[in-house]
């Protein structure tokens, strides 16, 4: 199992200087599909700085892809529960004292604790990514003890980093409201790539599948999805893995949908691109199940634009705004009946998919990542 460093080939950085500003960025999951993060540290690395992002080994990791920057993954004991959080962060302390880093970027609040400890010995510039309101996750928010332990780190974050940004106007309002710190908005959207909306002819293009990316976890209405295709012609892709991904294959084999649904499992970015472009629609559906959710704004939902696919979305404050914008996607209710009206129209009203498909084409010249990053690069500079 690779548990070591692998140093891309633009360690240097673009400029050829050996002393650049060292930044790692910390994360708790595999590196191989974190979009967000490749993106951030590929434009960190690209723009003078010499980057290092920090994950972990998990028993069905592959080998780390190539990238421009360092990756490292750090192994351990315990994956799930607080043993788990505590040992990687001794693990992730022990590795900042080890690499001296000038600047770290901890993501979410599960890797705050070791920088914490790490600033009682040494000064360093801290930033922090708020990829979604943590404590108001579904596996946070009903649980007392752990929301109290998790908000405790929300508050030292708050009064000890330098810079912070989130992935949403929501989200960033809210934690100015309550910190009355700055927030910037760096939101989740891919790269600009015209040739990846070429459709080209495929057994799944012509079928119209739906598609859904992302984790397969509890309020992402995957169930519903599942049922929906009783009364759908087209075939389900869902594209990853989580919490509920043996439950979720017992409810297929159990409707007898196996036919109509297929687990695509892991994908890499480029290779998940591959399959998005060949769908007709994308899912992003959320039950209201804790802020972190209602003021989400993910990139599944920016990687269906780039597709040019238009998508169903939540009825949420955040995509309500991007609908006015432009309008790519239906929003519904997380129910059954909105859900498999939404995708029948989009299957079969040609007039409506064909506008909001071309609306696509428009949204994705300003929502990709050449305007985001310049605004990351404000936040380091």
């Amino acid at each position: 199992m690779d548990d070591g460093r692998w140093f891309g080939p633009s360690a240097r950085g673009t400029n050829g200087n050996t002393k650049l500003r060292t930044v790692i960025c910390t994360v708790t999951n595999d590196l191989n599909y974190d979009q967000r993060m490749i993106r951030i540290c590929s434009s960190l690395q690209a723009h003078g700085f010499n980057v290092e992002l920090v994950g972990r080994v998990l028993k069905d990791s592959r080998p780390l892809n190539d990238k421009p920057f360092q990756q490292h993954r750090l192994k351990c004991r315990f994956n799930k529960g607080p043993m788990f959080y505590l040992e990687y962060n001794v693990r992730l302390l022990r590795y900042f004292i080890l690499r001296k880093p000038d600047v770290i970027n901890t993501v979410d609040l599960d890797t705050v604790f070791a920088a914490r400890l790490y600033r009682f010995l040494v000064s360093f510039f801290w930033v922090f990514d708020a990829h979604e309101h943590f404590t108001e996750v579904p596996e946070v928010t009903n649980r007392r003890l752990v929301k109290f332990i998790w908000k405790l780190m929300e508050i030292s974050v708050f009064r000890n980093a330098h810079r912070f940004y989130t992935v949403s106007g929501s989200i960033s309002d809210l934690y100015h409201k309550r910190y009355k710190k700055q927030v910037s908005v760096i939101r989740n959207v891919p790269y600009l790539r015209s040739k990846d909306v070429v459709k080209p002819k495929s057994d799944l293009s012509d079928y119209g599948s739906l598609i859904y990316q992302g984790a397969l976890n509890a309020g992402r209405c995957i169930d519903l999805y599942i049922r929906a295709m009783h009364q759908i012609d087209a075939q389900l892709l869902l594209v990853g893995e989580g919490d509920l991904s043996a439950e979720l294959r017992a409810l297929v084999k159990s409707e007898n949908l196996e036919h109509k649904v297929k687990f695509m499992g892991k994908l890499a970015p480029e290779d998940l691109r591959l399959v998005t472009r060949k769908a007709r629609m994308g899912l992003n559906v959320l039950e209201n199940i804790g802020l972190s959710y209602y003021y989400s704004l993910s990139n599944k939902c920016f990687d269906y634009v780039q597709a040019h696919i238009p998508s169903i979305s939540s009825n949420f404050p955040e995509y309500k705004r991007l609908n006015e914008e432009y309008e790519t996607m239906l929003l519904v209710e997380p129910n059954l009946e909105d859900i498999t009206q939404a995708i029948n129209q989009l299957l079969t009203d040609d007039e409506l998919y064909n506008q909001l498909k071309y609306n696509c084409t428009f949204a994705a010249e300003k929502w990709n990542w050449k305007y985001e990053e310049k605004k990351l690069l404000t936040v380091y500079e």
